[in-house]
């Protein structure tokens, strides 16, 4: 991946951000008339010393339950693929946060921790509405809010979690025999949406700028992704995998109006934008914990780190 001067320079700006660390908390969006419950987690800038905080398998390098240091700070919201969690990019949502951004990550219907909903179209409609209602906490019940910029919000969405980004972004996907995912298909999904119904999906303007990585995106057209208006970073795998294929990532790139950059990850499979496996969850998860030979993915999230900064410290800061 070639170092452009943008990179560099948001290369420099983590590198100075390092004095700091990321604050983290715990939290939970209260369910309403819109939707259960979501759990999830934020993190923040904070002018405390990290430590290491253990959350399951995994280990965070964060100040947890420190207070939020900083004002107008931009929000940024985390959406993570099939049975995935909102630790899915924790790297990365340290990563922002250590260099002045607010990021919020939580579970959606679909999670690690609810696989039986995985196949169920009301998660591709609930998915978007999730979003809504996670800016809508963090701009206001959240007890950081008045830290806030409004103005300055972005997401990051992987597999699912890039469906459900381009949705929020405007687009609107064809559920059905017209899906090209659906033709012949016994997909839950398909089989429920040939029976018809309203599906009613969200969007959200106060999205201003997106990164897309790797997107489930066989229920776009074309036509589907003409209303994303706001800068896009997409980032695709060369082998794709888990139902996404390299040459629907690039049809998106292809159709998105508002496309800023593609990059395709030489090497790559699908999983590969996930955080780096600690060994305790290679041992038991060694289909999205392992990659490609010669594809080095600890090397490769430093550079996609810093690339995705890069990205928002442009159109957000």
């Amino acid at each position: 991946m070639h170092l452009t001067k943008p990179l560099l320079v948001a290369i420099c700006l983590l590198m100075v951000s390092l004095a700091q660390a990321a604050g983290f908390r715990l939290l939970e969006i209260p369910a309403g008339p819109l939707g259960p419950a979501l759990q999830g987690a934020v993190w923040y800038p904070c002018s405390q010393t990290p430590h290491d905080v253990k959350l399951g398998p995994f280990i965070l390098s964060v100040a947890q339950d420190c207070p939020v240091n900083g004002a107008k700070l931009p929000l940024i919201v985390v959406s993570h693929g099939w049975s995935g969690s909102f630790l899915s990019h924790r790297d990365l949502a340290e990563t922002l946060a250590n260099a002045g951004f607010v990021v919020i990550a939580i579970n959606h219907g679909d999670s690690a921790l609810n696989s039986r909903r995985n196949g169920d179209l009301s998660v591709l409609v609930e998915r978007p509405s999730d979003i809504r209602r996670v800016i809508d906490f963090m701009l206001g019940a959240w007890s950081g809010a008045a830290h806030l910029d409004a103005r300055r919000v972005g997401f990051f969405g992987f597999s699912r979690g890039g469906y459900t980004g381009l949705v929020a972004l405007g687009a609107n996907p064809v559920f059905g025999s017209a899906a090209r995912l659906c033709k012949g298909s016994d997909n839950p999904a398909c089989l429920q949406a040939d029976r018809g119904g309203q599906w009613v999906l969200v969007h959200d303007p106060r999205i201003k700028a997106a990164v897309i990585a790797d997107p489930f995106s066989d229920f776009f057209t074309t036509q589907s992704l003409k209303d994303v208006k706001v800068p896009v970073q997409l980032w695709g795998s060369q082998y794709g995998g888990d139902g996404v294929a390299p040459e629907s990532v690039a049809a998106v790139a292809r159709a998105l109006p508002s496309l800023v950059e593609f990059n395709r990850v030489a090497k790559s499979r699908h999983f590969a934008f996930l955080a780096p496996c600690p060994v305790e969850l290679a041992k038991r998860a060694s289909d999205i914990c392992s990659d490609a030979p010669g594809f080095d993915r600890s090397a490769f999230h430093q550079e996609m780190n810093a690339k995705i900064l890069g990205f928002f410290l442009k159109y957000l800061m």
